[in-house]
């Protein structure tokens, strides 16, 4: 079994690659970091630097890599140290909303463009993007958070439309968009007061959750939007 997931080195990310190395024994896994290399070593683990917004990096990278069984997309984007998530619309910056896209929905394209060949498996394949219930248009109550909130609901269509074209191209892969829910990780740090005591989850529970809701799911499940607690989200 071969394993890619795109972002290793963050906070969930590096809990999946712990996880999987402890749950599957008999897997490669080959993880990717921005621009430090993490500490963590193994001898069927294999990283590679890697910029998900950056098609050329992306090809490089699909062009070494063998046919894979999983292929986990664990990176995501929220706030910077100069914007944080508006509160209204008023705070639109499109500088800010650019750097939603390009870390939140285009690294997804850009992988399954190039990894589409890597996921033919006769056994069922996996390709998975973290999304949120932020970006869920049916589930929107309270507005705001207008460029993360974009930038998710564009990933979800994104998945939902590939995952009809590899019904007919790629019958045994499975795609799905998965919502971690509140993780205690740099990328949460500044909203975690206001988060509901036991709704801040660690990012090794979240991983264990990930791997659980996909040792349920098949080809049939494909297309879907999943919360780390297994329900079913609307788009």
């Amino acid at each position: 079994m071969n394993i890619l997931i795109i972002g290793g080195s963050g906070g969930i990310g590096s809990a999946v690659v712990e996880r999987l190395l402890e749950e599957k024994p008999g897997a490669t896994l080959y993880a990717t970091y921005r621009s430090k290399r993490p500490a963590l070593q193994h001898d069927r683990l294999r990283w590679f630097q890697l910029d998900a917004s950056d098609e050329r990096s992306v090809a490089q990278l699909a062009a070494v890599l063998p046919a894979l069984d999983m292929l986990i997309n664990a990176i995501g984007f929220l706030h910077s140290p100069e914007h944080k998530p508006e509160k209204s619309i008023t705070e639109f910056d499109p500088d800010f909303f650019q750097q939603n896209i390009q870390a939140n929905t285009l690294p997804s394209l850009l992988l399954a463009k190039h990894f589409s060949r890597h996921l033919k498996a006769k056994s069922t394949s996996y390709f998975v993007s973290f999304s949120a219930r932020i970006g869920s248009i049916e589930d929107n109550r309270i507005g705001g958070w207008v460029s993360y909130r974009a930038s998710k609901a564009a990933l979800n269509m994104a998945l939902k439309t590939i995952s009809i074209e590899w019904q007919r191209k790629l019958p045994n892969c499975c795609v799905v968009a998965f919502h971690p829910g509140t993780t205690d990780t740099g990328l949460s740090k500044p909203f975690q007061r206001n988060v509901p005591q036991g709704q801040l989850f660690t990012a090794d529970y979240v991983a264990q959750c990930l791997l659980s809701l996909l040792s349920r799911l098949s080809a049939q499940d494909s297309g879907r939007l999943f919360s780390y607690s297994g329900e079913e989200i609307d788009w």
